[in-house]
Parts: C-alpha cells; sequence; structure tokens
C-alpha cells in the first residue's frame, strides 16, 4: 500500500503525518510506503520548519530528511489512499482528480479516526508550541488508526 499526506506547504503537517506513519510503519516492519506533498508550491525543496522537526524529534522521530513538494496529477496514479490535514486541501486535490476512483481515494485525515470530533488538522505555521504539540497527538492518533485498519485488511 502506498498512502500521501497532503497539506498546504509540505512544510510542518503533512511531513509530520509522513514522518509519524513512517516510523510506525518501520518499527512494525509492514509493507506501506508513506511520501508527503502540498498542495502548493511555496516550499518545494525545502526541508520542514525547524518547529515541526523538533516537535518530532522530541519524540524520537527524525523528519529533518524530508524535502517539500508539490501535488501532482500523477499522484492519483501512485497512491493508494491519500490524506489531507484540511478541507481547503482536500477541495484543492480532489478538483485535479479525473476520475470518482481517483476522488474517493482523498479523505481528510482525521477521518481514520472513529468518532473524533475535529475534521481538521489545524496549521501550526504561525502559532506556539502547543500548537505543533495539539497537531503531534491529532496526527499520532490518525497515524494508529490508520495501521490498525490496514492490519485487520491484511488479515482478511
Amino acid at each position: 500500500m502506498k498512502v500521501l499526506m497532503v497539506c498546504l506547504g509540505n512544510i510542518c503537517r503533512s511531513p509530520l503525518a509522513d514522518g509519524i506513519l513512517r516510523h510506525k510503519v518501520n518499527k512494525l516492519k509492514l509493507n506501506i510506503e508513506v511520501d508527503s506533498a502540498g498542495t502548493a508550491n511555496y516550499h518545494e525543496g525545502e526541508a520542514p520548519d525547524r518547529r515541526m522537526i523538533e516537535t518530532a524529534r522530541l519524540r524520537g522521530i527524525d523528519i529533518s530528511i524530508l524535502k517539500a513538494r508539490q501535488f501532482k496529477k500523477n499522484d492519483f496514479q501512485i497512491f493508494d489512499q491519500i490524506y489531507v490535514m484540511d478541507q481547503n486541501n482536500y477541495r484543492n486535490v480532489i478538483q485535479l482528480a479525473d476520475t470518482e476512483t481517483e476522488k474517493d481515494k482523498v479523505k481528510l485525515l482525521l477521518q481514520a479516526i472513529n468518532n473524533y470530533q475535529a475534521l481538521e488538522v489545524p496549521d501550526p505555521y504561525y502559532g506556539n508550541q502547543d500548537d505543533f504539540d495539539e497537531v503531534y497527538n491529532m496526527v499520532d492518533r490518525a497515524t494508529d488508526a490508520i495501521i490498525d485498519a490496514f492490519l485487520k485488511n491484511e488479515k482478511r
């Protein structure tokens, strides 16, 4: 399975989601490939935001090697699941889809968590460390749910 995480600039939320899921996949030795992208090209080629790198590092996850890239139409052919962080990015990705099959691959990340109240992972870019920590906790729970769903499907 191939999973893509998407936010706006690909320097805060999606590289964090990429890093957390990749860390868990490697630890469990699962057959899941993970990547991330942004709907905008503001930061193409840049490393994640230093505050997000530090937030992940404090929890034993290194996302410093990741580089921002923009979401492309052919990502629909490459990835099985595309998780977006908020409604704006959902709309931006869906607009590039040509088929219902492509649209069906796109979901809000927090939809992975059953009965979770929030549907959007807030952008911490203009916030403080508490905002980065909150985003980490949301993404951590969502990636657990993605792995749980993957493992249930593998048992079938």
